[in-house]
């Protein structure tokens, strides 16, 4: 690899690494998301919001449209354009499209499994190609747009999380029915499941790129995925967690009745949990092995951990304006 196109590839991801900090200012109202405010002083890579892609209107419109296409909501004061716009800034506003409608998709299976309206069996339905619920047909609409681009390996990576997916659904659901709680040392991992891990696998085909598959295996690569995963998850429960009437399945009710803290002290343990993942994320994205690649595939796995890096201000600034949780 050339060293002009290795010092390219490294600048930029230090541009995202080292985000010159600056406040902002906090929504009026009593979003639980102004809990997580604090993060902006304390990790450098949350401190300045993402600038919004240029073409946000026309990606909220390919995503009502499709989502009228195939049956399911689009609730504009939700904002899953504005989650995806600001991800996928600085690439083009397909790619930006694309992922909010895997968003949009994604939350609609979560409310339908938490609300106890769509069996856990459709995941199954999903992957033999079924279409006997909404869900499933809008899946296998947007199976088919994204897997085209991608190869058999990167296909069954897909698979192999969507399955984990189930099985950690499957696992909150039991846990549920013998009122079993997590540990705090199981919960990680659980939850890693329950968000949707193969959501991290979608940014190759919105970026029309795919990482080598001994890179995805590789362990900086693989700490920095479960990194970022953690830390929009843990996001998530701190802004959810009024929202889920005392489930069990988030790690601030754990923080509370497993170490004994009062409601603000598990928010604030669980804000030292995220600071320290953030700082996990960016020692991994610093020891991938990009001078081992071409300079292509170099610059298209820089462009994947780029957009890996930006996912937790991008997740936060959405977290702060979204009305799901207010």
């Amino acid at each position: 690899m050339s060293t002009t196109v290795f010092a390219t590839v490294r600048t930029a991801l230090r541009s995202v690494l080292h985000w010159k900090p600056m406040l902002p200012l906090p929504r009026k109202g009593g979003s639980p998301a102004l809990a997580l405010l604090p993060l902006v002083e304390r990790v450098p890579a949350m401190a300045a919001p993402c600038r919004m892609h240029p073409a946000v209107y026309a990606i909220e419109a390919a995503v009502i449209d499709w989502a009228r296409r195939t049956g399911l909501r689009a609730d504009a004061g939700v904002g899953f354009h504005r989650m995806a716009g600001r991800a996928f800034a600085e690439f083009d506003a397909a790619a930006a499209a694309l992922f909010a409608q895997w968003l949009t998709w994604l939350f609609h299976l979560d409310d339908e499994l938490d609300e106890g309206s769509c069996p856990l069996d459709i995941f199954h339905g999903m992957l033999k190609g079924a279409a006997r619920h909404p869900l499933e047909a809008a899946f296998a609409d947007l199976w088919r747009v994204t897997s085209a681009r991608m190869s058999d390996q990167w296909r069954a990576r897909f698979a192999v999380n969507l399955r984990r997916q189930a099985d950690a659904c499957r696992t909150e659901a039991d846990n549920r029915a013998a009122g079993r709680m997590p540990t705090l040392e199981e919960y990680p991992a659980l939850r890693r499941g329950t968000v949707g891990p193969y959501l991290y696998d979608l940014v190759e085909p919105c970026l029309r790129v795919e990482v080598p598959a001994w890179m995805v295996e590789c362990q900086p690569w693989r700490e920095l995925v479960d990194a970022c995963n953690d830390v929009t998850a843990w996001c998530n429960d701190v802004a959810s967690r009024p929202k889920e009437r005392g489930d069990v399945h988030n790690l601030v009710v754990l923080a509370v009745r497993q170490l004994g803290l009062g409601e603000r002290e598990a928010v604030a343990w669980v804000l030292d949990r995220i600071a320290d993942r953030c700082q996990d994320m960016n020692r991994a994205a610093r020891l991938l092995p990009l001078d081992d690649l071409p300079p292509k595939a170099a610059r298209d796995v820089s462009k994947v951990a780029c957009a890996y890096l930006a996912a937790p201000r991008a997740h936060l600034d959405w977290l702060l304006e979204t009305s799901r949780y207010t």
